[in-house]
């Protein structure tokens, strides 16, 4: 258990969409909360272009924009449940779609904001809960996704301007364990997310993977965390997934450390190794 005089040990996970803190950091939100880590998450965009209640995509006449942001509310709120997490903040800009959309041009998306504005939000939950640890992704998205690279600048632009924040970890993937994970799913027929089926992610050098963190105890409510955003198709392979295969695949967690302020050294299995509560 980590254990301060003052403020607790608190994890801060910025993510772009709903369904993002599912999928990327699952594991280590429910790992470290169950180790005495404060809990908290920003979720910068609505998710407003996901599939409505009807099963219409925001290209099908009809779509129910409204529909799909309470609903996509309403699994965000679930999963933070199931995942312990201690906070959720949601900025509520609209989705910017993946790269190449026509909605990149909307002016009311996400990535067409004032990235300024977008860290003071961000700096202000900093300023409140005080995080050792922040993350988020790296500068090209994970995957290219324009609004995990808006989430980037403005969680970095937030760090810069506070102070406390001892760490800030980019969520990473080796070239090897996306080879071995994408063998892996074809060869059960499974269907790919579609930034993986498109081959969106590259993944990075295995030298470059600095920290990674076995979160297998948490692996179970990863997955029931993927299975609460119901709405998003995408993902429900993964969630039917045989749960010691799931465990297999999903149990550690990989990240790249973008800033520190401690001495910890480059290969870490801890988050919070070196850090000063």
């Amino acid at each position: 258990m980590l254990k301060a005089m003052g403020t607790p040990p608190t994890m801060l996970c910025v993510h772009a969409h709903p369904d993002d803190e599912a999928l990327f950091t699952g594991g280590v939100q429910a790992h470290y909360g169950d180790r005495g880590v404060r809990q908290v998450l920003i979720t910068c965009t609505n998710g407003n272009l996901g599939i409505d209640p009807e099963g219409r995509f925001f290209t099908d006449e009809g779509h129910d924009a409204p529909s799909v942001v309470a609903l996509r509310a309403e699994e965000l709120a679930a999963s933070c449940a199931i995942l312990g997490i201690d906070r959720a903040v949601q900025l509520g800009y609209h989705d910017s779609g993946m790269a190449g959309w026509e909605t990149n041009k909307a002016p009311d998306a996400f990535v067409n904001q004032d990235i300024a504005e977008v860290a003071d939000r961000i700096a202000a939950v900093i300023a409140d809960e005080k995080p050792h640890v922040v993350v988020t992704y790296a500068a090209d998205g994970y995957y290219g996704h324009p609004d995990h690279i808006a989430t980037h600048h403005a969680t970095m632009e937030a760090v810069r301007r506070s102070k406390g924040v001892q760490k800030v970890y980019f969520i990473a993937l080796a070239k090897t364990a996306l080879a071995g994970f994408i063998e892996l799913a074809r060869g059960a027929g499974m269907a790919l997310p579609e930034w993986l089926n498109r081959e969106l992610v590259v993944g990075i050098d295995d030298e470059l993977v600095g920290t990674i963190i076995d979160c297998s105890d948490a692996a179970d409510r990863k997955q029931r965390a993927l299975a609460a955003h119901r709405s998003q198709h995408d993902n429900q392979d993964l969630v039917a997934m045989p749960s010691d295969l799931f465990t297999a695949v999903f149990g550690t967690e990989s990240y790249v450390r973008g800033l520190t302020t401690t001495n910890a050294p480059f290969l870490e299995t801890d988050f919070f190794t070196g850090v000063e509560l």
